[in-house]
């Protein structure tokens, strides 16, 4: 589990050099609005999906049929994963319980344990924000690190910095060892056991509701494992590519510097550290505007239909300091391909051959 450093927590810093302030400043006081009835449509909207999809898969047998079903999936369980990111942050809602109530809920399809998530990404990711050492979301590896892993350390390296690897990074690294193993802070130990448990307890539900009804519907055990790998299992794993694709072009681009500790600071991390990314028309029906990332890393106050508005106001502030770009596939797979180790005193990104000729350089 990883640990706070002891230092302010907090978004907001005071005036100066690397502060947030004029940023904060910047941003128009109608996007905080949040009404609770407009958060709850969308997390009723979004769980009527996954509940319809769900039903769904208990019909469709056909490998090729349940692929198509699995990617519509991926996109459903990553928006309400999306409605509890931002319960989580306690933006979608004012009272602090709805939060609480609604993230636990929107989190379960993708298995996520509510209180470590608070722990690793609010606490840890947002206030550290591409920092050597401390933001582990993505966090670079030097050449020197590479170099001296050994064999199996090196090959899990090259699947998880890959493109077809952004799943696999995101269970091994984020989901698994972050939030389901590991003894959490003293502090937060109570409250993340107990989530944890609540998410075991989803996992073991889900495995005796569908193995019973396909049983009651005289499916043979092969078949009874298929259901249960189709409406359990597979969502997981798409959702896993989905959302590790997505905070993949977050944070790693040739364009993004991350910082060590003397240089980093607040408006670097948060307005240089990550993207504004337009998808095509759609996507966000399902994945809640989270591309729109920059006004998030903001302020985490603001509610996910607000970012764009946001993200208006400081792009007039700040003209041309923020990336704001089309998302494109290509450009995934070509950021894999550049950024896969990282000189943090340079600040740049290098392949592995790079590095490679560097170290006999």
């Amino acid at each position: 589990m990883t640990t706070v450093p002891a230092e302010e927590e907090t978004q907001v810093t005071t005036p100066g050099a690397g502060s947030l302030k004029p940023v904060l400043d910047a941003l128009p006081k109608s996007i905080y609005e949040n009404p609770s009835w407009r958060g709850l449509s969308y997390f009723a909207r979004d769980a009527a999906m996954y509940l319809g999809l769900l039903a769904a898969l208990v019909f469709v047998t056909n490998v090729f049929e349940v692929l198509l079903l699995e990617m519509l999936m991926a996109l459903v369980v990553s928006g309400l994963f999306i409605i509890g990111h931002d319960s989580a942050h306690g933006a979608l809602f004012t009272p602090k319980k709805l939060n609480q109530r609604v993230g636990r809920i929107a989190m379960l399809p993708s298995l996520h344990v509510f209180e470590g998530w608070v722990m690793g990404h609010n606490r840890v990711h947002h206030t550290f924000t591409v920092r050597q050492g401390v933001d582990f979301v993505w966090h670079p590896t030097t050449p020197e690190e590479y170099a001296a892993m050994g064999f199996w350390g090196r090959a899990v390296h090259r699947l998880e910095w890959s493109w077809a690897g952004a799943g696999v990074y995101y269970i091994h690294q984020i989901w698994w060892k972050k939030m389901m193993v590991g003894k959490p802070p003293v502090r937060w130990a109570k409250t993340i056991n107990r989530d944890r448990g609540i998410v075991w307890s989803f996992i073991g539900g889900m495995l005796v509701l569908f193995s019973t009804i396909g049983a009651l519907r005289g499916v043979s055990v092969p078949g009874i494992i298929w259901l249960d790998l189709r409406v359990l299992v597979l969502p997981f794993i798409a959702f896993a590519f989905t959302i590790g694709a997505a905070v993949h072009v977050h944070h790693i681009s040739p364009d993004i510097r991350w910082w060590k500790k003397a240089d980093w600071n607040k408006f670097r991390a948060q307005m240089e550290g990550t993207t504004v990314l337009r998808v095509p028309k759609g996507i966000n029906f399902f994945l809640h505007w989270i591309m729109v990332h920059v006004p998030h890393h903001v302020d985490v106050r603001i509610p996910m239909y607000k970012l764009e508005q946001a993200a208006e106001a400081i792009e007039v502030a700040f003209p041309g300091t923020v990336i704001d770009k089309k998302l494109r596939v290509r450009d995934y797979v070509g950021q894999t391909r550049a950024c896969k180790l990282y000189d943090f005193d340079e600040g740049v990104w290098m392949t592995y051959a790079e590095a490679r000729r560097r170290r006999a350089g």
